[in-house]
């Protein structure tokens, strides 16, 4: 006997059995095995290629040059602070409480005119004025503060990547923050009087000596994939201030200056009168979902594209008509589909789980090598990112594999299967509504999103911003469900047939 040629399974045959003849007629057959080759080479080289031609750079006070490397929270996470100021030294203990009895400010509109920039007042969601406490003015170090947003009410925020909702009020409302060490509370009240708890957290490592004041920030407005120049202009008044009683101090934290050098690009300010301020800032302090650099989920964009000669393996896998004839032999469809299911899956799982082995870190590394700015990326997501996509890989497979054995050709099954996984990640690729991975079995590619996305935090709704509708595991098992539902469906159809005896025709 032949060893290379599978043997027909008989009746005595058991599982085991079963799956073993699929995993020798998968691998003795050249054009399956090709088929993941290609699979992989698609998803490395578009990844790599991408790599290879991202050229950032940015101009500073020093000219135009490399891009800075992203500024880093406590936590590692890409972060942004940029901020005005108005502050003292705290040493020890000690709170301060103020009113904010007003939030304005500015935001730049799509020019209704072309070239003449169009400003108009108003408020982003997310613009914020309140109360700070810090370790020091360096970007990237710890603080809380509670503040009034733009539409969110009030929040008390710590450490860039941390929000706790207050009351949703949006008018007039005083503040308070108190600092016992390295515990810090954050209050509200509507008349100054009677005070509400929103929170406390713990600043871990804070000096004695911390700078506590009054801040105010803006994130810029969202066209599209871009943000534009927005300003958040805050009044305070009723500003009392326990364990600290110096002159008030002004910075505009983080702000860029122009190519010049020595002129600040939208400068913050503030002005005080009778004990009340009015402070002007732009910017944020929170993660840097955008401009935190490239992401590592960047170097799988062509990871759907290397879906597809999976896909159309895993269909011709079950509609060869030699195999069609092997499965009507069997007195239980159920079983050598469930084995063929294993065999698809595993081979999938190990063709994307090399592909993105390959492709994520050392497009990372290419990226790295043309001082490009890197999103900060733990191991662990490093990780989840590669495993996931080849997860991602497997499932689409089995989908494929479910179709199949539902309509029987390969040229329907290979179409609904590109049509349901591959297309619907393209068209929110290039703009269209990103709903679609959410309802359809492309959800899964939200396992490869490497840069979380935070609630405090707006982002276009694009994939070129890193944006996914689903967080990643859930996105993955939608994918899972979508696959069981056709692997459960196509196996009920075939218990209920008749078996046959020979080849189909």
């Amino acid at each position: 006997m032949n060893p290379l040629k599978p043997r027909r399974l008989g009746r005595q045959d058991g599982f085991p059995q079963v799956l073993h003849a699929e995993w020798t007629r998968f691998r003795t057959r050249r054009g399956w095995v090709l088929a993941m080759a290609a699979s992989v080479l698609v998803t490395v080289s578009l990844g790599l290629l991408i790599a290879g031609g991202v050229r950032s750079t940015c101009v500073t006070g020093k000219g135009e040059g490399p891009c800075p490397a992203p500024l880093v929270g406590p936590d590692g996470t890409a972060v942004r602070d940029k901020y005005y100021f108005v502050h003292q030294p705290l040493r020890g203990n000690g709170t301060i409480t103020a009113r904010v009895s007003d939030l304005t400010g500015q935001m730049r509109l799509p020019d209704a005119v072309p070239g003449v920039r169009n400003v108009k007042e108003g408020v982003v969601p997310w613009a914020k004025a309140g109360l700070l406490v810090r370790q020091s003015l360096t970007q990237g170090t710890p603080y809380a503060a509670v503040m009034l947003t733009g539409e969110h009410g009030v929040r008390m925020q710590y450490d860039y990547t941390h929000d706790v909702a207050g009351d949703p009020h949006d008018g007039p409302r005083w503040l308070r923050l108190t600092r016992s060490g390295e515990t810090v509370t954050g209050y509200e009240s509507d008349d100054g009087r009677t005070w509400t708890e929103i929170g406390t957290v713990t600043l871990t490592g804070l000096p004695e000596t911390v700078e506590i004041g009054l801040f105010a920030t803006s994130p810029g407005v969202l066209w599209a994939t871009a943000e534009a120049f927005a300003q958040a202009t805050a009044t305070f008044d009723q500003i009392t201030l326990q364990g600290a009683d110096g002159p008030w101090r002004r910075d505009d934290v983080g702000v860029v200056m122009e190519p010049d050098g020595r002129t600040p690009h939208h400068p913050g300010g503030a002005v005080e009168s009778g004990g009340t301020f009015v402070v002007t800032g732009g910017g944020d302090i929170g993660p840097a979902t955008m401009e935190g650099g490239v992401r590592a989920d960047l170097m799988l964009t062509g990871g759907a594209l290397g879906l597809i000669p999976v896909l159309v393996a895993a269909v011709t896998f079950l509609t060869a008509e030699h195999r069609r004839a092997q499965i009507r032999t069997l007195p239980q469809p159920a079983r050598p589909l469930a084995a063929t299911a294993i065999v698809v899956g595993a081979v999938a799982f190990a063709a994307g789980l090399v592909a993105a082995g390959i492709v994520v870190p050392i497009g990372l590394a290419i990226l790295r090598a043309h001082q490009n700015p890197v999103q900060p990326i733990p191991l662990s997501t490093e990780l989840r990112v590669i495993v996931g996509y080849a997860a991602l890989t497997a499932a689409a497979a089995v989908l494929a594999l479910g179709l199949a054995a539902l309509v029987r050709r390969a040229v329907v099954a290979v179409g609904l299967a590109v049509a349901l996984v591959v297309v619907p990640y393209l068209l929110a690729t290039v703009g269209l509504p990103s709903w679609l991975l959410t309802i359809t079995p492309a959800a899964g590619f939200a396992i490869t999103q490497s840069v979380p996305t935070f609630a405090h935090v707006d982002v276009s709704p694009s994939l070129l911003g890193g944006y996914y509708p689903l967080p990643p595991w859930a996105g993955l098992a939608v994918t899972c469900g979508y696959a069981a539902l056709a692997l459960a469906a196509a196996t009920a159809v075939r218990r209920g047939e008749v078996p046959r005896q020979g080849p189909l025709t």
